[in-house]
């Protein structure tokens, strides 16, 4: 009987079934189009990419992100977009006076009122 998985471990399957929840819409299963991307920003990044759906700026995330150009996100190319928005939600939960250390706390993230209304870049 396998162990139970870790909310760590969870966490990683949900990044990789909700990848491939949007992949398989349409075209290559493995990949994500324009439009697959865009869908998949706009309902489950809602919080975290609210000023760049604002001003449009989708279509430039998806090209810097498509380091090899084929207009198709592979896994490998969305996870660092994942990986700096938790690095970005991280930054922005120590602005303010929480202090990095042992003794260390935490404001809210990108995803937690981290950006308000008005104060998009």
């Amino acid at each position: 009987m396998a162990a139970e998985m870790s909310l760590m471990e969870r966490s990683l399957e949900t990044i990789i079934n909700t990848f491939h929840h949007y992949s398989r819409q349409a075209g290559h299963p493995d990949t994500l189009n324009k439009k697959e991307f865009k869908d998949l920003v706009n309902k489950e990044l809602p919080n975290f990419l609210k000023c760049e759906r604002k001003k449009g700026e989708i279509d430039d995330i998806m090209e810097d992100l498509d380091t090899n150009q084929d207009q198709q996100l592979s896994f490998e190319e969305v996870i660092m977009l994942f990986a700096k928005l938790t690095n970005a939600s991280h930054d922005k939960m120590h602005e303010g006076g929480h202090h990095r250390g042992h003794d260390h706390s935490h404001g809210p993230g990108l995803g937690e009122g981290g950006q308000s209304k008005g104060s998009c870049h």
